[in-house]
């Protein structure tokens, strides 16, 4: 069954209630071609919106009116259905975003990383709400999971992933020029990797302790400066293999 819930899309969050019924009390059926032909459309125009938004950026949708499509379209047994569009819908998003990080030049490539980072992780406080039935109807009863966790995962796989052996040797070469990347850039950088695959801290744990507290063990200062020595070792085994080159090589 149905029920209103509290929807909260980015900063802003309104109580939204189940679409009006016609007078008899029964929604009117949704086909699969009312699907793909109505109501995934405007899902997809949404999505697309909210996945390219810059911060502050006004988005000319109505949030009531998608999430009043997602809720029709939960009510009448399309989950599974809208699920796969999303997840194929962000991918395909995530796909575009990795290549053009892969045309970077290295000396934008940190401050571009950290620009597709923010924005998915912004659109995500809007894509997520919107989609709540779904996720309370369909993912999380028949598949076990949250969709902010896929849709997470989707960014560590096709995104983070591809690209971690290229940028961690930028962020270590940063730490050590003063002024190269802003800490408050360094700072997301570090936390997003953090969140997204937390074992990524033995790669660098100087840099991520510099951000993350009590992510190392206690330890003496002679053992921190082996930190620092790994961190420096890491950067040039990096480099003499090549990572950098084959990144950053023209396409």
């Amino acid at each position: 069954m149905c029920l209103p819930v509290l929807l909260q899309a980015g900063n802003v969050k309104t109580k939204v209630w189940n679409p009006k019924l016609p007078q008899s009390g029964v929604m009117n059926v949704i086909t699969i071609e009312d699907y793909k032909s109505t109501y995934w459309p405007k899902l997809d125009g949404a999505i697309d919106q909210l996945l390219t938004q810059s911060p502050g950026d006004y988005i000319p949708i109505s949030y009531e009116q998608i999430y009043s499509c997602v809720y029709k379209c939960v009510c009448q047994q399309h989950s599974e259905q809208m699920y796969s569009d999303l997840i194929k819908k962000i991918t395909n998003h995530l796909e575009r975003v990795s290549k053009e990080l892969q045309a970077s030049p290295p000396d934008v490539y940190i401050e571009r990383f950290n620009i597709a980072l923010g924005q998915y992780m912004g659109a995500l406080q809007s894509i997520v709400p919107l989609f709540i039935y779904m996720n309370k109807f369909y993912i999380e009863t028949k598949l076990n999971r949250d969709l902010k966790d896929d849709l997470i995962k989707l960014f560590t796989e096709h995104v983070a992933e591809k690209h971690i052996y290229s940028l961690m040797p930028l962020l270590l070469e940063a730490q050590s020029t003063p002024f190269q990347v802003t800490p408050s850039t360094m700072a997301n950088i570090v936390k997003g990797l953090y969140t997204l695959r937390p074992e990524w801290v033995q790669m660098a744990p100087t840099l991520f302790s510099k951000f993350i507290p009590n992510i190392l063990p206690p330890a003496v200062e002679s053992e921190l400066s082996e930190y620092a020595a790994q961190d420096q070792k890491l950067q040039r085994e990096l480099m003499q293999n090549g990572f950098m080159r084959q990144v950053f090589s023209p396409l």
